[in-house]
């Protein structure tokens, strides 16, 4: 049995830990998959076209016919949740994606070169950070237009900055090592040495903050959405879907509001626990 199939089983041991010994990491794991697998089929198995109208049922409450009730313009709430969730989902996984990519690559070489360099990137991070940041995802849709890909832009930079902070600080820990001497007296460059021998030792940590930014960038997409600076109607989404249905509440329309909100608290909720679970496994001692 080689090093790395000794390495898989310990992860597979601790993993089973876990989810044995913390009821929440089982649940959110659990939701995970629940949440993936919807994004994947939903819009094959909903009952309803998302995007039908039919304003002779419209603001009708939950019934055996329509789960999560029915809109002013007699859409299937639950048609739309469900559908929905592929799209924010997509606009997280896209987001988070481009910011990993390039905060890991900006912090990676900090933290191995350093230098002037390490304090412009760090500087630039720095910036970053310093406005809500929030705020500054809505200034960059509203300066960039108000569409999807911009939306995704936006959320990704917010997000680049921590990639970068991790990634500097992990790399400046690992460059000394011996291991990397012995890539680079083995005829290694210091660009290879640093993307196929520091990197992956990185991952773990970089591995858990993807896990908890998904949640974040569900929150900033579904936010941009709920102001009118994100995705826009008659598109299903979770924002859009809470916005539609806060003028509604008074009336007494509650379920226009509940169950995509209950929805969107639960995907954040899952994914900062994911991120939890993973944290825990990557570091044993979490667990003594």
């Amino acid at each position: 049995m080689n090093s790395q199939t000794i390495k898989q089983d310990n992860i597979a041991q601790q993993l089973r830990y876990l989810v044995g010994q913390n009821l929440l990491s089982s649940i959110s794991l659990i939701l995970f998959g629940v949440y993936v697998f919807i994004a994947l089929t939903g819009s094959y198995w909903v009952p309803y076209d998302p995007l039908e109208s039919n304003t002779t049922i419209a603001l009708q409450g939950p019934s055996s016919q329509h789960f999560f009730g029915t809109d002013h313009l007699g859409r299937d709430v639950f048609s739309r949740v469900i559908v929905a969730t592929r799209l924010d989902l997509g606009i997280a996984l896209a987001a988070v994606s481009i910011s990993f990519f390039v905060g890991t690559f900006l912090g990676a070489l900090a933290g191995y070169y350093g230098g002037w360099y390490e304090r412009l990137i760090g500087r630039l991070a720095d910036i970053v950070l310093a406005f809500p940041l929030f705020v500054l995802a809505m200034g960059i849709v509203a300066v960039m237009g108000n569409s999807l890909i911009n939306v995704i832009y936006a959320t990704a930079i917010i997000n680049i900055p921590f990639y970068i902070r991790i990634s500097r600080a992990e790399v400046s820990l690992q460059r000394d090592r011996q291991y990397v001497q012995a890539a680079l007296l083995s005829g290694n460059s210091h660009f290879r040495t640093l993307l196929f021998h520091i990197l992956p030792n990185c991952l773990p940590n970089l591995i858990v903050q993807i896990s908890i930014n998904m949640g974040w960038a569900i929150l900033n997409a579904a936010g941009l959405s709920f102001i009118g600076l994100g995705v826009r109607p008659p598109v299903a989404e979770w924002g859009i879907l809470v916005a539609e249905g806060a003028d509604y509440i008074i009336s007494g329309q509650w379920w226009l509001v509940l169950f995509p909100g209950v929805v969107l608290m639960l995907a954040v909720f899952t994914f900062n626990l994911v991120g939890d679970t993973l944290r825990d496994l990557a570091d044993p001692q979490k667990r003594k």
